[in-house]
Parts: structure tokens; C-alpha cells; sequence
């Protein structure tokens, strides 16, 4: 069976920039199994309930600015699956979690930028799904654990965030600079947690990890981990299966869930 992802997307220049994570991300798609589709929970759509994509042929949404010319030239015109986007908003609704589909809506760089490097034939079916940020990680885990039966269907269900996500702080000159001690020092606390399943620990990684207000001021780029890990099942454990740093401060692990 498919495992779950949490994928640290960084900067969406990662495509055109050598760096270690995005060495590991061409190298992940080919170590999975293929699934049928994807549904990525991406920390750039943030909706007051429950959406998923469900689009013919997505659009390529270039959700930043001041970056160069090439970076606006890349596309990833992935299909979409409206009826299977329905019937995932049906599978949230029966569980207490009112959703719907959204009709129009593309990919973001948190989509894009990892599938692009992970799947570049982009041929298979991709949707997302919204997140909602004001109701924190307890919410997200529950997201996740609702949508569990889909491993079971072949569907690829991706966390698409940042371990560590603080924009604010001055960044380190290189693109793969050391990582900031206080940067290393949550990551590991995370990583930590995470291999033992210390769930009361993660829900409330605010107050009981080290720095973490530092690493994430907002919580949107961490919860897409809660969604991954939920979507495993509640006895999954987490496996780190790459761990670099970019400009010191961005933590660029991802880890797998079973």
C-alpha cells in the first residue's frame, strides 16, 4: 500500500536550483508504487471549510512574485478527476466534515513545484485539498484520518508544507548554508516526536517544542504534516526519508507514513 508524504516544498525555485531536495524529490516518485491519482494538501490554499479541486486539466497557478522569467515559464498541466473529487468531499461530509468541490481552482507552488520534480509527465490525475488554518493541527488529523480509506483506493495523499517555515528572519547567503542551531533543534525535536508517535507532543508542538513560534510564527506550512500523518492511520509511524537545509533556515525534510 501507498504510504503517506510530507513533503517540505521550500522556495519555487527549487526546480531550477541545485540542491539536495530537490535531488531527493526527482529521485521519490520512481521509488513508489504509481498511484491512480493525488491529492495534495498544500499549505498556499487555506478555506473556511473543507475543499477539494475537481478540474478537467489543472491550471498552473504562479502564486508569488519577483522571481525570474523561467520560473513563470513552467507549467504542470496535470489532469484532474471531478468525480473523484465529489466522491472525496462525499467521504469527508459522512464523517462530520462538511465539503465541497471546487470547479476551478489550479495548482499552487506547493503542488506543482514537488510533482513537477516527482512526476514530471505529469499524467497522472492531481487534486487538491484546502486547508483550514484557524482550527489548527487537532482539526488537520482528523482531515487526515478521514481520509484514510484512500490509501486502500491507490490515491497518493501529499502534505505539501515546511518542517520549518519562518520567512521573517534573515536568511543565510547560500542556497545550502548550515542549518541555525535553533532551526536544527526543532527539526530534531519534530523528527523525534514523530518516529516515536508522541501524538499529545505533536498537537501541541506550540508549547512543548523547542523554538517552535520561531520556526512557524503561522501554522499553515506545518499542518499539512497533521493531514499526512492522519491519513495513515492511527497507529502509523513516520519515517524521515530526507533531511537538508536551504539558506539556514528552511528545513527541507520529508517523511513517509505507515
Amino acid at each position: 500500500m501507498l504510504p503517506t508524504l510530507f513533503i517540505s516544498h521550500g522556495s519555487p525555485m527549487m526546480p531550477l536550483r541545485d540542491q539536495p531536495a530537490r535531488d531527493f524529490l526527482r529521485g521519490l516518485g520512481d521509488s513508489l508504487p504509481r498511484p491512480r491519482a493525488i491529492l495534495m494538501a498544500s499549505a498556499h490554499w487555506d478555506t473556511e471549510r473543507p475543499e477539494i479541486s475537481g478540474v478537467t486539466l489543472n491550471d498552473t497557478i504562479h502564486d508569488f512574485y519577483g522571481f525570474p522569467p523561467a520560473l513563470y515559464a513552467l507549467r504542470y498541466p496535470a489532469p484532474g478527476n471531478a468525480a473523484l473529487a465529489a466522491d472525496i468531499a462525499a467521504t469527508l461530509t459522512e464523517q462530520g466534515l462538511a465539503a465541497t468541490v471546487d470547479h476551478t481552482r489550479g495548482l499552487d507552488h506547493g503542488a506543482w513545484v514537488p510533482l513537477l520534480l516527482m512526476y514530471p509527465a505529469h499524467d497522472i490525475p492531481v487534486m487538491q485539498l484546502s486547508l483550514q488554518s484557524y482550527l489548527g493541527p487537532a482539526h488537520h488529523l482528523l482531515l487526515g484520518r478521514a481520509l484514510a480509506s484512500l490509501r486502500a483506493q491507490g490515491i497518493l495523499i501529499i502534505g505539501s508544507g515546511g518542517l520549518t517555515h519562518n520567512l521573517r528572519r534573515p536568511r543565510a547567503p547560500e542556497e545550502n548554508s548550515p542549518a541555525a542551531p535553533d532551526v536544527d533543534t526543532f527539526a530534531e525535536w519534530m523528527g523525534t516526536a514523530l518516529s516515536e508517535n508522541r501524538l499529545d507532543d505533536l498537537l501541541d508542538y506550540r508549547r512543548k517544542a523547542p523554538y517552535a513560534v520561531a520556526q512557524h510564527p503561522t501554522d499553515e506550512h506545518l499542518l499539512p504534516l497533521y493531514v499526512a500523518m492522519g491519513a495513515a492511520g492511527e497507529n502509523a509511524r513516520a519515517t524521515r526519508l530526507h533531511a537538508s537545509t536551504s539558506f539556514g533556515v528552511l528545513r527541507m525534510d520529508t517523511f513517509a507514513f505507515n
